[in-house]
This record gives structure tokens, C-alpha cells and sequence, in this order.
């Protein structure tokens, strides 16, 4: 059976792999308990997507599931426009565009294409300030789309077992830091 990773993994992943896992393991348990307020409030902005709320306009796709065979990648998409053919990822605040950001949104451009959609324009949009930014398309971008294509080759590849975390800094910000047999920190900041 081959495996198909979810695109909501990509920036957990580039931030810990070990983050997946506890993600994984706490899943279950109520939210609250584990979260930080940044990802409350960020799980909150997703509401209306994931109610389909956003809008009723026919040409708006929210939250609809998208996949590709080629990249073996799965997951859902936020907001497609096809009328612009605009794919854009909502967060609750940027601040920084994390490679991580540009790799969802290029692994739901890639897997809305293989369905037969086109997509010309990819952004981010940032709830909080009300801000757009505009992400460059994978064809445009060599450079990020290799880093893109070498980031889930490492996910498809990834062995718990040898992984050794390697930023105190990443693991002091980490919400599962109180539960990590690894942690490179022993305290979250507060």
C-alpha cells in the first residue's frame, strides 16, 4: 500500500517531525489541553472553511479534499477561485511566509491541477491584518519547488526512530515540549 501524506503535515514536519507523531498520538484528547492559544485561535479561523461558510458564491471551492497520485499527497484546500484560478491559504496571522506556507499551497496548486483544475495564482492571506501575499507558482519558482520536492521525499522517507531534534529554540515553542521523549529544551517559553 502506498503511503499518501497529508498537506496539513508539511509545515509540522519542517518544523518537527516529531510534532506529527505527538499530533497523532494527542489527537484525540480535547484540544485545549495541549494547544497554545496560537493554535486555538488559528483552528478557530479555519472554522468557516471547514463549515463551508466562507461563501455561497458557485465559483468558490472551500474545504474540498484534493489528492495527487504523482506526489502522493492528500489533504484540503482552503479557498479556490475559478474564476481567477486563485488558490489562496488563509492563517490567522503571518508575520514571516514560512517555506512551509509556500509547500502547502504548492502541494494543493499540484493536486488541484491533476484533477483537471487550473490554477494561475497562489497566495496567503493573513486574517488578523487583513494582508495578501502573493506566492510565486511552483513552475516559477525552481529553486523553492526543489526544496518543496525534497521536503516530501524526507516526509516519505522519515524514520522516527534515528530522528534527533536539532533546534533548542524550535523545541522550546513546541506545544507537545511537556511530552516529547527528546526535547532539546526542558521548559516551554511562556
Amino acid at each position: 500500500m502506498e503511503l499518501y501524506l497529508k498537506i496539513s503535515n508539511i509545515n509540522d514536519f519542517i518544523f518537527c517531525p516529531l510534532s506529527i507523531y505527538y499530533h497523532e498520538l494527542y489527537g484525540e484528547l480535547k484540544q485545549e489541553l495541549y494547544y497554545a492559544k496560537a493554535q486555538l485561535d488559528g483552528k478557530a479561523a479555519h472554522e468557516t472553511i471547514d463549515e463551508k461558510r466562507y461563501s455561497t458564491h458557485k465559483t468558490i471551492l472551500q474545504g474540498i479534499d484534493v489528492y495527487s497520485d504523482e506526489y502522493k499527497l492528500m489533504g484540503k484546500i482552503d479557498i479556490f477561485d475559478t474564476e481567477k484560478a486563485q488558490l489562496t491559504e488563509r492563517k490567522k496571522q503571518i508575520k514571516v511566509i514560512y517555506d512551509g506556507y509556500v509547500f502547502q499551497l504548492y502541494a494543493q496548486c499540484l493536486c488541484l491541477r491533476e484533477m483537471g483544475y487550473a490554477v494561475k495564482s497562489l497566495r496567503c492571506y493573513s486574517l488578523t491584518d487583513n494582508k495578501v501575499y502573493p506566492i510565486q507558482l511552483p513552475e516559477d519558482n525552481s529553486e523553492m519547488f526543489e526544496k518543496f520536492k525534497t521536503t516530501i521525499c524526507a516526509m516519505q522517507s522519515f524514520d522516527i526512530a534515528t530522528y534527533t531534534p536539532q533546534s533548542p529554540d524550535k523545541c522550546s515553542m513546541c506545544i507537545y515540549n511537556d511530552f516529547c521523549d527528546r526535547p532539546l529544551a526542558s521548559k516551554k517559553i511562556q
